[in-house]
């Protein structure tokens, strides 16, 4: 069992990553901590594919003479290639989740989701 767990730490370093990431989307009241852990969590899925995606002896997807036409012999790009997509969707989604929250603290003057529904009520 040990040695189940030692072969599949990367695995279990993302869980604790996911982990993370959950608790400050769900358990801070800050709307800053709210994004930098939906970060976190978004990197963890990240890595998750990432490592599901790797292939021990792959070679990278440029036919080589010596690898032959044998598809088996290569790593699929395609994982990769949608992660950089998701990369680029996260950054932007942050950039305009960081514009809001700056909207939403010049109106109320706090970060605290608490707080700003209690104003909104008002």
């Amino acid at each position: 069992m040990v040695e189940l767990f030692i072969a599949r730490y990367v695995y279990l370093m993302i869980v604790v990553l996911l982990i993370i990431g959950l608790y400050g989307m769900l358990g801070k009241r800050n709307l800053l901590k709210k994004l930098i852990g939906m970060n976190i969590f978004q990197t963890a899925i990240f890595l998750f594919f990432i490592e599901g995606a790797t292939k021990a002896g792959g070679s990278v997807p440029v036919i080589d003479q010596q690898l032959g036409m044998a598809a088996a012999q290569y790593v699929n790009p395609l994982p990769h290639v949608l992660i950089l997509t998701g990369i680029v969707v996260g950054l932007a989604l942050t950039g305009v989740a960081l514009a809001f929250i700056l909207v939403i603290y010049r109106a109320y003057n706090t970060l605290d989701d608490k707080a700003i529904m209690k104003e909104m009520s008002k």
